[in-house]
């Protein structure tokens, strides 16, 4: 070596990642998870853990006493269920998770029969991530501000579905019994339509109700047309009942206050997500890149927020997200047969987000929606337009997340002019 070499010109090279001391296949399951552990050159060992926080933090302890602390590789099939949370919590296991599709294929490929005794699964994904972790790619979870906000923001989102279950419920049994509420009430997810349906269960109630009284209750919710409270009013003393079958009456006033009661429950819940998912939005360091997005609004915004968060090595490039997501569709070729499908297992909620925003963005941005019509007059449906949008999208808002830079609708149409895209049209 020359001593008189300048060692900024030969920089040392990054260490190398430390060799596990162990690799694990760890089959998870609701009772109990097999696992099969091999060390270095070492036999295979098998066993059961039970499903018990006791039990599963009892045997990774042991694990850290064993092997000191070294990395161990650890494989398991999917998300790895309810025993994930305890795994994440030993920084020295790294964790493979493998899709059900990939360790499926795997054992096919040894087992033709397809018979899963034949090769124990968790003795299959300890040999894929032995021999093929190359192929694998290891959990990065988020930072712990973007796993909060999108715990929040899927937890918001059942609830929002199950509400509407409950709505799509209140709706079919009012049509049975009660049709002229819903002309009434206008929208059955309101505080106006839980105290109308209180006070008012059926229209025999309904109608022994002075006029003075229902005006009233307008007013207090605030509908103050006085045609709109007249014309109701004219409705309700020419309404006649659907049905004067006292018995299925009183089991229809059962059901409608269970389901009110159910209702009102969603509506307080939703409103304490809301506020929640506002107050840790707002704390997020990426914040600011999703606040302003067109169409994003106080629901997508955070959602979009959490797809990204903060750790930009799980997406090096647009296609990671894409794929991920399931927005880039699969390419399969064979011979000379090409065709395009559906990327199947993919994360539904991600997968969500980006379709919806897009859909938002055709109202509220200038480039999308001359998209949304261009696509639209080629016979386009609305569900590939907005995949496709969403796969736009996701690579212009990649490279504002990568360089840390907002989005900006002006300067995008600029550079859409500046390349002769058809699309800056739009800003004429």
């Amino acid at each position: 070596m020359d001593p008189n070499a300048n060692p900024q010109n030969h920089p040392t090279p990054p260490p190398e990642p430390a060799a596990p001391a162990a690799w694990i296949g760890l089959d998870w399951g609701h009772r109990n998870h097999a696992f099969a552990l091999q060390e270095r050159a070492g036999r295979v060992e098998e066993g059961n853990v039970e499903h018990t926080p006791e039990a599963l933090h009892t045997w990774l302890g042991q694990l850290a006493q064993r092997y000191g602390g070294r990395p161990v590789r650890l494989a398991l099939e999917g998300k790895g269920g309810a025993a994930l949370p305890a795994l994440l919590q030993y920084p020295w296991l790294e964790i493979y998770p493998v899709n059900p599709v990939t360790s499926a294929r795997y054992r096919t490929a040894f087992t033709p029969s397809g018979a899963k005794d034949d090769l124990p699964d968790a003795r299959l994904l300890l040999e894929l991530v032995r021999d093929h972790a190359a192929k694998l790619r290891p959990l990065e979870p988020q930072d712990e501000q973007t796993a909060h906000l999108n715990a929040l923001v899927q937890a918001r989102r059942d609830a929002v579905d199950r509400r509407t279950q409950v709505l799509n419920q209140l709706t079919s049994l009012l049509k049975s019994y009660y049709p002229q509420a819903l002309e009434l009430v206008d929208n059955l997810n309101s505080g106006l339509a839980v105290e109308f349906l209180q006070r008012w269960p059926d229209l025999f109630a309904l109608k022994s109700a002075r006029p003075a009284t229902i005006k009233s209750f307008y007013c207090t919710h605030n509908v103050r047309r006085p045609e709109l409270v007249e014309q109701r009013l004219e409705g309700i003393a020419a309404a006649r009942a659907l049905s004067t079958d006292q018995t299925q009456l009183s089991v229809a006033r059962l059901q409608l206050h269970l389901l009110l009661d159910q209702l009102k429950a969603f509506r307080k819940h939703v409103a304490r997500f809301d506020e929640q998912i506002r107050r840790v939005f707002a704390e997020h360091p990426e914040a600011a890149l999703f606040r302003d997005l067109p169409g994003a609004g106080a629901q997508l915004a955070p959602r979009l927020c959490a797809a990204f968060g903060t750790a930009r090595s799980l997406y090096p490039e647009p296609a990671a997200l894409q794929k991920l997501s399931g927005v880039a569709p699969v390419r399969e070729k064979s011979g000379e047969r090409l065709w395009t499908h559906w990327r199947w297992l993919a994360p539904w909620f991600l997968r969500q987000t980006f379709v919806e925003w897009a859909g938002q963005t055709v109202i509220y941005s200038a480039w999308a929606k001359t998209y949304y019509e261009g696509m639209q007059a080629k016979g386009k449906s609305r569900q590939v337009i907005l995949r496709a949008l969403a796969f736009k999208w996701i690579r212009v808002l990649w490279k504002c997340w990568n360089e840390r830079t907002p989005y900006d609708e002006a300067r995008y149409l600029k550079q859409l002019a500046h390349r002769k895209s058809p699309y800056a049209t739009a800003q004429s």
